[in-house]
């Protein structure tokens, strides 16, 4: 059993395609078949069931593919450490990032500081949900992400705190409210986010014992920021999310703040905080100082 095994079987594992996951790894398909077909022989055990190119976990793969995981986890955990005895911060950084306030705020803002003292980093960003980003830092398939709290299952670290505001058609009377209620908003067609506050605004609505007209799931805040200005609903995001500079494109969609105020607290989030690389660290670091 090798290192390299093991990581064409995550591969795999994760893209379910040998052609994909050969392009990943830069080598050929057939060292890809050769490698599996050795785990296997080794370890006596189907891993995958195989349909031509593409490839699905057996249970036994799927009760293998954590430990695999874990142990290509501290792999790389040991590379990082060498290279941090050497003084060489070099290496890889992967990380998770749920909708606009991590990908188009935090992330930039973070990063500008980290190239600059650790220029030899490659910085390989993964967009998601909030559940998937928590789901990819359980499996190891980034080394931290940002996270929205309370999380009791992973270890985490408080950035800075964030508030939701509605969004508005300017043509609804609503819009002439300094401020807006909860119940104001049931009355409409609702846009729900699916990036990193849905579970918060549901919640919200939860708490208040109402229930939104949920229209349309989005993802993307432009999206959203559309589907407002062309008055088919309206929406609650974080603040953090709204650029200024993007609100001016869309003049049709009004901010306003809920009354009463309510905070959510972004967070970066590892597995284990005693199992992290020393580029993780530096990372986290640079981030709770900005």
């Amino acid at each position: 059993m090798t290192l390299t095994q093991l990581e064409i079987f995550s591969k795999l594992a994760e893209f379910k395609n040998f052609t994909l996951s050969a392009q990943q790894l830069n080598i050929s398909q057939s060292a890809i078949s050769h490698a599996l077909k050795a785990l296997e022989k080794k370890w006596d055990t189907q891993l995958f069931y195989r349909n031509n190119n593409e490839v699905e976990l057996t249970a036994a793969g799927q009760r293998l593919l954590p430990y695999v995981n874990e142990i290509l986890n501290v792999s790389h955990i040991i590379h990082q450490e060498v290279m941090d005895l050497k003084g060489l911060k070099t290496g890889t950084l992967r990380i998770g990032s749920f909708g606009a306030s991590s990908s188009n705020v935090l992330i930039p803002l973070i990063l500008k500081a980290f190239r600059q003292k650790y220029p030899e980093v490659e910085v390989l960003i993964m967009e998601g949900t909030d559940q998937e980003v928590m789901q990819w830092i359980e499996e190891r398939k980034v080394d931290l992400g940002f996270v929205v709290l309370p999380e009791e299952h992973l270890d985490t670290y408080p950035l800075l705190e964030d508030i939701f505001v509605a969004l508005i058609p300017a043509q609804l009377t609503l819009a002439q409210q300094s401020s807006v209620q909860l119940e104001d908003l049931v009355e409409h067609p609702f846009l729900m986010t699916q990036a990193g506050s849905q579970n918060h605004v549901m919640e919200l609505f939860k708490a208040a014992q109402l229930t939104p007209q949920i229209k349309y799931n989005l993802s993307q805040i432009l999206s959203i920021l559309n589907m407002v200005n062309e008055n088919a609903g309206v929406s609650i995001v974080a603040d953090m999310a709204l650029d200024q500079n993007i609100l001016q494109l869309y003049p049709n969609v009004v901010k306003r703040p809920l009354m009463p105020n309510i905070k959510r607290s972004i967070a970066l989030a590892v597995k284990n905080h005693k199992q992290i690389t020393p580029i993780t660290q530096a990372f986290i670091e640079m981030a709770k100082q900005l």
